[in-house]
Formats: structure tokens, sequence, C-alpha cells
């Protein structure tokens, strides 16, 4: 294959992934608060991979939100329809996701290799948000201009101290998930939890 037909394919590969994009954000609009309190942060990471993943894991831990820092868009196959369940918020900057967080009463965590308590080691807020940054840059903002972040590891004992983004993201909500437990519930329990109002018939039995 010659490097004008490799490029042609590119080209296309993110023309169909704009398109499925625009469905499924449309369909976001009608998502659901998740089970849970705690939201994860998602600042400039690269649209092909990661972003789908995290949000797969976020339908599956319910998370609350999932919020978008200057992310436009995303391929949002590899989150195998998740991301129509889970609700988006996209800002521009870093300082209206924090600042719609805070006033609400979340306590913001970056996950960083070299700095902070073991995660397992700290006693999460019911309300917690979870920040991740770009797989090569790391968080778009000064995060020494946010005194009130407070910064997280996630214990490793290899020899490269790295961790995929999404992998990362989906430890730090399992850990959430151990300290606040809910019983699991089945997709239709998990509506009636969000739509109140609205009556799912249960079966008896296991």
């Amino acid at each position: 294959m010659g490097l004008r037909q490799i490029r042609r394919r590119i080209q296309q590969q993110r023309i169909a992934a704009q398109q499925r994009f625009r469905r499924q954000k449309n369909a976001n609009l009608l998502a659901h608060p998740g089970a849970h309190n705690f939201v994860i942060i998602l600042d400039g990471l690269k649209p092909a991979f990661n972003i789908g993943k995290i949000f797969r894991s976020a339908d599956a831990f319910g998370a609350r939100e999932v919020h978008l820092v200057g992310i436009d868009f995303f391929d949002p196959a590899p989150a195998m329809g998740s991301f129509k369940w889970v609700p988006a918020r996209f800002h521009e900057h870093f300082e209206t996701c924090h600042q719609d967080l805070r006033g609400r009463g979340y306590t913001l965590f970056t996950l960083d290799p070299a700095k902070g308590p073991p995660l397992p080691q700290v006693a999460l807020p019911q309300h917690s948000a979870f920040i991740f940054g770009h797989e090569e840059f790391g968080i778009s903002a000064d995060i020494t201009a946010y005194p009130d972040i407070q910064s997280l590891t996630i214990p490793q004992f290899g020899q490269v101290q790295s961790l995929n983004v999404s992998i990362a993201a989906s430890i730090a909500m399992w850990e959430y998930l151990r300290q606040h437990p809910l019983r699991s519930t089945t997709p239709a329990q998990t509506r009636e939890r969000a739509e109140p109002g609205r009556k799912t018939p249960l079966r008896d039995g296991p």
C-alpha cells in the first residue's frame, strides 16, 4: 500500500470516527448520572483510543459524569456504546471545569507516579474527582495554581513507573468503589435509580 493510499485510509477512518462521535454525542444529551458520586476529568487526551476506553470503564463502575477539557472530538468506538450512557461535560479550559466541580463540593485528585500518598491509603471523599492529563504532556493547567488539588500515587513495583491512562483511570475508579461500595445492579435497576418515577419490574429469584 502506497503512502497516498495510507493517508486516504487514515482520512476515511477519521471521518467515520467524527460521524460516530456526532451521533453518540446527541444521544449523550439524554444520559443519566451513574450510581456513584465520583467523576472523571480527561484533560487534553488524544482522540483515538483512551477516551473511549475510559468511558467504557466509567459506565461499568457507575461514574456520575465524565468531564472533557480541551477535547472537542474523540472516537467513541472503543467505548462500545458507553458514551451514550455516561453524561459528558465539555469545557474549553481547565479553569471552568475546576470551578464547576469545586462549586459542587468535589475534591480533586491527580494521579502522579512520583508524588503523593498511595491511592489505597487515602480515604476518598464521596464527592471525588480524578484528573487524567494528556498521555505525553500531562495536565494542561499549572497545578501549583490550584493548591486544593491533591496528588496520589498508584503503587507500582516494576522497572517502568508508568501506566496507560485508561488503566490508571480504571484503578482509581475501582478503589473508589472499594471504599464506597454499592450493591451491583442490572442496567434497568440503574436507570430506575436515575429516573425514580419510572417503575421497572424485578423478578424474584437469582
